[in-house]
């Protein structure tokens, strides 16, 4: 009996062979280094060789923590409370889970199920049926091991199946990482669209004020005879463009709440809300720490969509391995062993034990060309993963030459702005001068306000679009948070 239980283990000991064929990372499909110009280089580009590592002093993004790179308290716990609560990110978790579950499943396949089986049978036999004058009882108890359908992994097939079903858990730990990046991503977006919305609201309000009681003072001119009806239409024109700005920006600043509580998952706490409404508005000055790119190839080990993806890679790779392992014979053990008797009390008695060993192979002769189609399928499968790896390298590399190029022009163009703002505000101040000295017509006053409000919302939203431009870099570089671990291996 101990023979047959431990038969199936030996055997499966001698097991070794695999044709999962040998994987090479594919080349690179980027340039070496990343693009250089005019837009990349300038005051708020990276310092050091466009090429070189992170210079001293200053770590990779997927190295820092996200606490280390938000800096706004209110944003942190927003951060925070998005990542206990978001419904999405927890989806991704579960699909972690079942994925480790299936695999788990597909592992065990490569050792034998042992039952333990205990049973009693009880017969009668009504007399004449057996040539008696009374009825015959009859009694069977046995117990025993079973070892059903068990496959000897010989060519490793079922380790091949195990061994994709490992990867495509892997890739799926890497794809929750990567929703998390995402989400902080998405969280500080958000709130920093809800700044710049509830600054836009603000100047509208004062621009919509401002408007109103030049409005009201062109009429009462009007009446005076010192103004003209053209005067008049133009105050009003002016007036009513700033209060459709204020009802929109009114209602964007709600909308961008809604979006920021569908993100945190949960109704914010009221001591979040009293913090967030006590922001003074979007900083002028931006309060990310500079990040160093590195190079191309660094984004391999960085970005976790891109570790996702050859996670895949690796799996496609091991289901060629069992379309192989399909053309070579494969070896089924059955066994059981045990004992039996007609009597309980004899059950463990001299003579009593039985046993079973049953090997069977199956040879493939014919299958219609079944397994090679199966096998140009997996390779097909394997060729596609490999585009999309690729494709994700290409995608990081643009999100990063994209975010790169943002980096230094933003600034730039910040500077352009800002001066824009203050020369239409020196305009405007000039031109209410000379209208109220009655050197000049008081229409230059509300194009020299026009020109100014459009100025200051135009410098609000490229503040916006500078600082959204830091935070997508960060994400694009891999990000990087407190909890940050890699997958579990079973």
């Amino acid at each position: 009996m101990r023979r047959i239980i431990f038969a199936p283990a030996l055997l499966a000991s001698l097991s070794g062979c695999s044709l999962i064929p040998h994987y090479n990372r594919p080349d690179l499909p980027t340039t070496a280094n990343y693009p250089t110009g005019p837009a990349f280089t300038g005051r708020g580009a990276q310092s050091g060789p466009q090429s070189g590592a992170p210079s001293s002093g200053r770590i990779a993004a997927a190295d820092l923590e996200w606490r280390d790179f938000f800096l706004d308290p209110v944003l942190q716990e927003l951060i925070a409370l998005s990542l206990a609560n978001n419904r999405d990110l927890r989806v991704a978790a579960q699909n972690v889970a079942a994925a480790r579950a299936q695999y788990e499943v597909q592992h065990a396949s490569l050792f034998p199920t042992i039952d333990a089986i205990g049973s009693a049978d009880f017969e009668r036999e009504a007399p004449g049926q057996v040539g008696t004058s009374t009825p015959l009882h009859i009694n069977a108890y046995s117990l025993g091991l079973n070892a059903a359908s068990y496959e000897l992994d010989l060519f490793g097939k079922i380790r091949s199946l195990s061994k994709e079903a490992q990867e495509k858990y892997f890739s799926l730990a890497e794809t929750r990482e990567s929703s998390q990046i995402s989400l902080v991503a998405s969280v500080a977006s958000e709130y920093l669209t809800w700044l710049a919305d509830r600054d836009a609201l603000r100047v509208s309000t004062q621009t919509a004020q401002a408007q109103q009681r030049s409005f009201d003072l062109t009429k009462l001119t009007l009446t005076q005879g010192t103004q003209t009806m053209l005067t008049v239409a133009q105050a009003e024109s002016t007036l009513r463009t700033a209060e459709a700005s204020v009802e929109q920006y009114t209602r964007q600043v709600a909308q961008d709440l809604d979006e920021i509580v569908l993100l945190a998952g949960a109704p914010l706490p009221n001591g979040l809300q009293t913090q967030m409404l006590a922001q003074r508005g979007l900083a002028r000055e931006v309060a990310f720490p500079a990040l160093p790119p590195g190079l191309p190839s660094d984004l391999l080990q960085r970005r976790p969509d891109i570790r996702a993806a050859e996670h895949t890679l690796l799996a496609a790779n091991a289901d060629i391995g069992s379309a192989r392992a399909a053309f070579f014979p494969s070896v089924t053990l059955t066994g059981s062993g045990g004992t039996a008797s007609g009597g309980l009390m004899k059950l463990f008695g001299a003579g009593t034990a039985t046993w079973l060993f049953e090997p069977q192979v199956s040879v493939p002769i014919f299958d219609a060309g079944t397994n090679i189609a199966n096998l140009d399928y997996s390779k097909i499968q394997k060729n596609i993963e490999i585009a999309n790896y690729e494709k994700a390298i290409q995608s990081a590399f643009h999100d990063v030459s994209d975010a790169l190029a943002g980096r230094a022009t933003y600034t730039r163009q910040m500077d352009a702005e800002t001066k824009l703002v203050d020369a239409d505000q020196r305009y405007y101040n000039i031109a209410k001068l000379r209208s109220d000295a009655g050197a000049d017509t008081y229409l230059n006053v509300l194009v020299a306000q026009t020109s100014l409000f459009s100025a200051q919302i135009s410098l609000i939203f490229l503040n916006l679009s500078e600082q959204q431009n830091l935070v997508t870099l960060y994400k694009s570089l891999g990000g990087g948070w407190t909890d940050r671990m890699p997958p579990e291996r079973p």
